[in-house]
């Protein structure tokens, strides 16, 4: 049996970038982040934990999945866009639960606990 949660807390979409694309994502992550009331992480230039590509991450509650998707659906231009839920178990959002916009590219899923700690929406 998989372990799971009834509750989606939030969400993570992890924009995936190169050096070719840098400026690009950290326009549409700074887009995002002056219009919906979300937490924007680092831009990461070097691939982080699971993520195979350099990224940044917006962090977001549930309430705003609608809105932050769509948006994101219409102003990505070519970036792919890795989005997961966060229920308190990372493998499972990570692995099964996962929404791509673009291609879908290999995580490293060994780097990541099957129960998570709280997260900071």
């Amino acid at each position: 049996m998989i372990a799971s949660s009834d509750t989606i807390y939030g969400y993570h979409a992890h924009v995936y970038f190169n050096a070719d694309t840098l400026a690009q994502a950290r326009a549409l992550c700074e887009a995002a982040a002056a219009r919906f009331p979300l937490k924007m992480g680092r831009v990461h230039e070097k691939p982080v934990g699971p993520h195979p590509d350099w990224s940044c991450q917006l962090a977001f509650k549930a309430a705003l999945c609608g809105d932050v998707i769509s948006w994101l659906t219409l102003n990505r231009d070519g970036l792919v866009i890795f989005i997961h839920p966060i229920t308190g178990y990372d493998l499972i959002d990570h692995r099964d639960r996962a929404i791509w916009m673009g291609a879908v590219r290999p995580l490293d899923l060994s780097t990541l606990p099957e129960r998570s700690v709280e997260y900071d929406l």
